[in-house]
């Protein structure tokens, strides 16, 4: 088998869900840094969103899985935590999913600035802790919907 280019195997990644948000990609989650060949080996760079992530893991095992499928032999997965993941490397489409999901996207301001049920900017945080470390809880007053916030990291 001939190797792949770079560009397929990115495309390929592109399809990865984040175990704890599955609407967005890896690559589009922004923590998917590199790709590149190491003579036979295929090595993916990887940034954790933050250090603990108790998700990383898991993430791993889903990209190796997903190289294997399409016949890889030899991947090797490197972990690189500096410079640290930031949510400025979420892609402009994994912000647009994230809000499609329900969930505001993050924002420099530091807080949702609309709420992804109905628009409305009439919203307030409930909790700085939501149902991962990072996002949290809040609520538009208008519809009443809670919504998770991707925090700003």
């Amino acid at each position: 088998m001939s190797k792949p280019s770079v560009k397929e195997v990115w495309s390929w990644l592109g399809e990865v869900p984040d175990p704890e948000i599955p609407v967005i990609s890896l690559v589009d989650l922004g923590i998917i840094r590199a790709v590149g060949w190491d003579h036979e080996t295929l090595v993916i760079t990887v940034t954790p969103t933050y250090s603990g992530c108790p998700a990383t893991s898991l993430i791993e095992m889903e990209i190796e899985r997903a190289i294997y499928a399409h016949g890889i032999e030899a991947v090797r997965i490197k972990r690189q935590i500096s410079p640290p993941w930031t949510t400025d490397w979420i892609t402009p489409e994994g912000r647009e999913k994230l809000e499609a999901y329900g969930i505001a996207p993050p924002d420099p301001a530091g807080g949702p600035q609309q709420c992804p049920h109905c628009g409305s900017r009439n919203v307030e945080r409930i909790s700085q802790f939501g149902s991962t470390p990072c996002k949290a809880q809040w609520r538009c007053k208008d519809c009443l919907e809670p919504f998770d916030y991707f925090k700003c990291i």
